[in-house]
């Protein structure tokens, strides 16, 4: 199993335009094979921080998804709506382990 957290600064201006493309990337992320959990979260305290967590099969699950349009279409949209570049960590499940999936 691959777990990725992606964080994201966004301006502020482009909030709504960030949420917007990000919930649609997310309805269709959890699609696709391969994908147990896409999850879209604001940061409480600061409007213009987000994160992705994404949990993969495996990383060729990741791989797959980087591969898709609904991907593609996202990153291409988003890129300039960010106030910084984004930065992703890649964690491996602990607890529960891989079998309790």
């Amino acid at each position: 199993m691959l777990i990725v957290h992606v964080h994201i600064n966004v301006k502020p201006e482009c909030v709504d335009a960030f949420r917007e493309a990000t919930i649609e990337n997310a309805s269709k992320s959890i699609e696709e094979p391969g994908i147990a959990r896409f999850d879209f979260l604001a940061q409480q305290d600061d409007p213009t921080k987000f994160l992705l967590v994404e949990v993969y099969a495996d990383p060729a699950a990741a791989a797959s998804h980087k591969n898709t349009a609904h991907y593609a279409k996202w990153r291409d949209a988003v890129a300039p709506l960010m106030a910084e570049p984004r930065s992703s960590v890649k964690f491996t499940n602990v607890f529960p382990g891989e079998s309790s999936w």
